[in-house]
């Protein structure tokens, strides 16, 4: 099998996932994943697609993300690796789909207008 490469997004976080066959091992930004991701629950989340379709020691993944914070990173990689299963077998699609990891999360911060204090605050109205 070849490397597999997908993205993943989520508000500005951008995630570019490799796949291979391998041990298990997973590299985030040329750290191991407990030391970038240090919380359990980011974790779970970038390993979610994995332990789902029952592959969790099977590929080694390598990625590389920028932008956002921390848990718009976490959840860019679980989309990214999410998408990156799919191509491996086509069945791991409807395993993944009805959990909503092949879905790309749409909320982002809103940007600010012209003439205004913020996105939606307008500046207090006065008559006089």
């Amino acid at each position: 099998m070849a490397t597999i490469h997908k993205i993943g997004r989520r508000k500005t976080a951008v995630a570019r996932v490799y796949l291979s066959e391998g041990s298990g091992v997973i590299t985030v930004n040329k750290k191991d994943i407990a030391v970038y991701f240090p919380t359990a629950t980011l974790q779970y989340k970038v390993r979610q697609p994995l332990s789902m379709t029952n592959s969790v020691e099977n590929f080694d993944v390598k990625i590389n993300v920028y932008g956002g914070g921390i848990t718009g990173q976490a959840e860019a990689v679980r989309m990214a690796i999410a998408r990156a299963m799919c191509e491996v077998d086509a069945e791991n699609r409807s395993i993944l789909k009805p959990e909503g990891l092949l879905t790309r999360d749409p909320r982002m911060v809103e940007r600010k207008k012209f003439g205004q204090k913020k996105a939606r605050k307008r500046f207090q109205f006065s008559k006089r």
